[in-house]
């Protein structure tokens, strides 16, 4: 294999070392594959190097920075999604039932209203709001309730 490569490769110098310097040029023919070369030093091979490492990640606006991060807001965040809440409900837009926001500017976030508010989630409701019965969770407790209501209220 390696006569053959040496055959080829002095076949193709003793072409191009031809002293007609009228003829067309021509093509060169290698059996070695194609090299990308990158430098090392390079900003886009660097970049292609580390694309090439990465995950596939969704990078959907909607879902980029919406997890909850920290402390109580973030355990009635979670407490939400883990229920149906966002059957009926959403942050900032009327649904079936009120934007999470239009009940935060409804209600000051004291403990009074916390209380209440929980007590609506576990009792369901109708009135406040409309015509639309809100259904009751009695499977949620009083604490998780609160918490949800906490997270509710800070939705201003």
């Amino acid at each position: 294999m390696k006569k053959a490569l040496l055959l080829l490769s002095s076949f193709a110098f003793l072409a191009a070392c031809s002293s007609e310097s009228n003829k067309a040029p021509q093509e060169k023919y290698t059996l070695a594959e194609p090299e990308v070369i990158l430098n090392n030093d390079s900003a886009t091979g660097a970049n292609l190097s580390a694309v090439a490492r990465q995950p596939q990640v969704d990078t959907n606006v909607t879902k980029i920075g919406t997890a909850p991060t920290g402390g109580a807001l973030a355990k009635g965040a979670k407490l939400m999604e883990s229920s149906d809440c966002t059957t009926c409900h959403r942050v900032n837009e009327k649904l079936l039932g009120p934007a999470y926001q239009a009940v935060a500017q409804k209600y000051p976030a004291t403990e009074a209203n916390i209380k209440m508010l929980g007590g609506k989630i576990i009792t369901g409701g109708k009135g406040n709001w409309g015509d639309i019965a809100m259904t009751p969770h009695p499977a949620i407790s009083v604490a998780d309730a609160e918490e949800m209501a906490r997270y509710i209220l800070t939705l201003r």
